[in-house]
């Protein structure tokens, strides 16, 4: 793939491969950080994942040899003087916190991260839902060091994801730590030899996007809810959940494929 080229401020691209959305994040000159600019285009990104219904899962790449080295701060720091947020109101929120205003992203989104994966870096992966690091990746959660907290979700997900000890371990250090850590305390599921990242993340993209639309979205609601809110909460939406599915058309394709030996061509009706 060749690097589109961007303006100083960064941009996020979007490139559609049949049902697959790639998004990518795009100011190498300056290990991608982030500014307002990219935060807002990400948002769009995302909402456009959501919303056009020929679109299935989404995978979130960067160009350059790094991820994201995180916030750029000279930009990015009068907004969060003010408490404002780069993102439009009523967009999907990248990192799916549920903040009172912004959408929460219901499709899929795979993640391939390499090189330096700083700060909203991790936190934009932990948002997602699967994540193929290069085994060149250097992490780190280093707010700490700036005089800021994480607010991205990572204060959140790493206890979750690690256990709180091995959470605090990275949080209150800012230490960087490699794709073997980030594996072992299950922020990554996938490690793959540099240069390989995107690709692997696709296939995973491609595979789920062979499966039912409307069952995805279902199961990864699922799985969510109960992290969030609990087991029984989730399990209290399972009877209604799949009568609604039983009576799709893709269930009927499903039995159809089954009984007739083939492969589903579900689409999510």
């Amino acid at each position: 793939m060749t690097d589109p080229i961007a303006p100083p401020e960064g941009t996020i691209t979007t490139e559609r491969r049949g049902a697959l959305l790639l998004i990518g994040i795009n100011r190498p000159a300056k290990y991608n950080g982030f500014t307002p600019r990219m935060f807002r285009e990400l948002g769009e990104a995302y909402s456009l994942l959501d919303d056009d219904p020929d679109l299935r899962v989404g995978v979130l790449h960067a160009f350059g040899k790094h991820f994201t080295a995180g916030l750029d701060l000279p930009t990015i720091a009068p907004l969060m003087q003010r408490g404002e947020k780069a993102i439009p109101l009523g967009n999907v929120e990248p990192t799916d916190l549920g903040t009172p205003g912004y959408r929460r992203r219901t499709k899929p989104m795979v993640v391939a991260v390499k090189g330096i994966t700083y700060t909203l870096g991790i936190e934009l992966m932990l948002a997602a839902d699967i994540v193929v690091a290069a085994d060149d990746c250097r992490f780190s959660q280093l707010e700490v060091k700036r005089g800021i907290m994480a607010t991205g979700g990572a204060t959140l997900r790493m206890a979750e994801r690690a256990g709180l000890g091995n959470a605090m371990l990275h949080l209150l250090t800012g230490d960087e730590f490699g794709s073997v850590e980030a594996l072992r305390l299950n922020f990554v599921q996938k490690v793959v030899a540099a240069g390989q990242e995107l690709e692997a993340a696709l296939d995973i993209a491609q595979a789920i996007a062979a499966q039912a639309p409307l069952a995805v979205v279902a199961t990864r609601l699922s799985a969510l809810k109960a992290v969030e809110h609990g087991p029984l909460a989730a399990m209290e939406e399972f009877i209604d959940v799949q009568a609604k599915l039983a009576n799709s058309e893709d269930a009927k394709e499903g039995v159809r494929s089954f009984v007739e030996r083939r492969a589903a061509k579900f689409t999510g009706r």
